[in-house]
């Protein structure tokens, strides 16, 4: 099986993480994985949602969207169709979930974080891209505006995995992924615990045995992955 770039099965895509992209955010990032490019920014707000108001804690929330030609042909804007759809809602959960495990939010209390991942051009990966540098663009804000550096808990990355032609791979592109038998996002800490597992026989359903090795493949990209985060903030 012939992958782009000639990547082994076990290859991550270029990954490149751009601090400081925006100038108006107190944190953001723009980050690369191949031809996938998410532009990450961080804002921090002095309030918390209503439902927090009596909490010691603040929030860390995500908001996910793709600009119309950031695909191959044109897609129309959600804001115009007036409501999101079932699978931006799903990503930015899955966002904000993993982000909220990155920090401590009792040292954010009274303060809500807003992580907007913005898809400037897909090819794979997005959600996984967004929570790389969704993480790095948190620690960039807390790190710039935020008074205890203590919020700061664990670096979080992610990963996609998969199985085409019977062959686990690592860090799908589209037209990988959308012929794979198998999809799997891995997310993970920087102790390579597990935060959250996505993973559907497409096609046909997968083995423990293969699960297990696309959770070994994974992890050791994610050791990776975080270094070039590690590297992007300091």
């Amino acid at each position: 099986m012939k992958r782009s770039n000639n990547r082994q099965p076990n290859e991550l895509r270029e990954i490149k993480i751009e601090p400081n992209f925006n100038i108006h955010a107190e944190g953001s990032v723009l980050v690369s994985f191949g031809n996938t490019k998410v532009i990450c920014t961080a804002t921090i707000e002095n309030k918390v949602p209503r439902w927090m108001r009596n909490s010691e804690e603040g929030w860390v929330t995500a908001e996910y969207g793709m600009l119309p030609r950031s695909t191959n042909e044109r897609m129309g804007r959600e804001a115009a169709r007036g409501k999101q759809s079932g699978r931006t809602q799903e990503i930015q959960r899955l966002i904000g979930r993993s982000l909220r495990q990155a920090v401590n939010l009792r040292y954010l209390k009274g303060k809500t974080i807003n992580i907007d991942c913005d898809v400037i051009q897909a090819d794979g990966g997005t959600r996984t891209a967004s929570i790389t540098g969704g993480c790095a663009a948190l620690f960039l804000a807390i790190n710039n505006h935020h008074d205890d550096k203590r919020a700061i808990n664990t670096f979080v990355a992610a990963v996609s995995l998969g199985i085409l032609d019977d062959k686990v791979i690592l860090d799908l592109d589209y037209q990988e992924d959308s012929s794979a038998e198998t999809d799997l996002n891995l997310v993970m800490t920087d102790e390579l615990k597990l935060i959250e597992i996505q993973g559907t026989g497409e096609e046909s359903p997968f083995s423990k045995e293969q699960l297990s090795e696309m959770i070994e493949i994974g992890s050791q990209a994610i050791e990776q992955i975080i270094e070039i985060q590690k590297s992007s903030i300091k």
